[in-house]
C-alpha cells in the first residue's frame, strides 16, 4: 500500500447540474435562417441599388453580394421591383407609424415638430434609410409605379399625420395662420433638402440638417420664448 487516497467516483448529487435543453419547436432554426437570409438578399439590395441605381441593378448582382443563389432571392421577391417595394416598407414603414402615433399625445405643436426633426436626422438621415429615400428621388420618374408604391406607404400617411397634428394646433391656438395645415409638405421640405444635399454636395460643403431642421421650426412658429 502506497498510503495514498483513493478516489472515489462522485456520486449523481456531486455533479454540477446541467439544465435540462429545451428542444426548438418544428421548424423554428428553418424560420430563422429564412429570415436572416432575407434580411441579407434586403441589405445587398439596398446596396446594389445605391451603388448601381434601380435600372442597372440586376438579380444575380444581389444575389452575389448576399451570398446566395439567384434562385433563392425568387424564393422570398418575385422580383426587382418586390425588393424595392419591401426596403420601403420594412425601413421606412415604422417611422411613419411612429409620425402617426404622436396623434395619440396630447404635445404642444414645437414638442412635436422637434421630436419629428430629431427622428428624421437620427433615424433616416443618419443611416442607410436615406438611401432609400435618395432612390425615390432619384428613379421614380423613370419607375412611376415605384413612386407610387412609396407614395401610398410613406408620403400619403405621413402628410395626413402631419396634417392632422397642425390642424390640432391652430385649434389650440398654437399656430395663427391656417396655410401650413393646408401644405403641410412645408414642415417636411428641409428632409427632402438635406439628403439631396447630401447626395451631391456634401463632399464639397457640408450641411448640418439638426441645425436645419431647428432653424426651419423657428420659421414656421417664431423664435422660442426665453424663459
Amino acid at each position: 500500500m502506497t498510503g495514498r487516497k483513493q478516489r472515489t467516483k462522485p456520486t449523481s448529487r456531486e455533479w454540477p447540474a446541467v439544465p435540462a435543453r429545451r428542444p426548438l419547436p418544428r421548424g423554428a432554426g428553418r424560420a430563422k435562417k429564412s429570415g436572416a437570409r432575407r434580411e441579407a438578399i434586403l441589405a445587398a439590395a439596398l446596396d446594389e441599388f445605391s451603388a448601381r441605381g434601380f435600372a442597372a441593378a440586376r438579380i444575380e448582382d444581389v444575389a452575389r453580394r448576399a451570398g446566395v443563389a439567384k434562385g433563392t432571392i425568387y424564393l422570398h421577391f418575385a422580383d426587382k421591383e418586390a425588393l424595392f417595394q419591401e426596403l420601403v416598407r420594412t425601413m421606412l414603414g415604422p417611422l411613419v407609424a411612429s409620425v402617426d402615433q404622436l396623434r395619440e399625445i396630447e404635445l404642444p405643436i414645437r414638442t412635436v415638430l422637434e421630436r419629428f426633426a430629431g427622428l428624421f436626422v437620427g433615424e433616416i438621415y443618419g443611416t442607410r434609410r436615406r438611401d432609400v429615400v435618395h432612390l425615390v428621388i432619384s428613379e421614380g420618374a423613370r419607375f412611376p409605379t415605384l413612386a407610387e408604391f412609396y407614395y401610398r406607404e410613406v408620403i400619403e400617411r405621413g402628410i395626413a399625420a402631419m396634417r392632422a397634428l397642425l390642424e390640432r394646433a391652430i385649434a389650440r391656438g398654437e399656430i395663427p395662420y391656417t396655410a401650413l395645415a393646408r401644405f403641410p409638405q412645408l414642415v417636411v421640405a428641409p428632409c427632402l433638402v438635406a439628403i439631396i444635399w447630401r447626395a451631391l454636395f456634401d463632399r464639397f460643403a457640408h450641411l448640418d440638417a439638426a441645425g436645419t431642421m431647428q432653424a426651419h421650426i423657428d420659421i414656421l412658429l417664431g423664435q422660442r420664448s426665453a424663459s
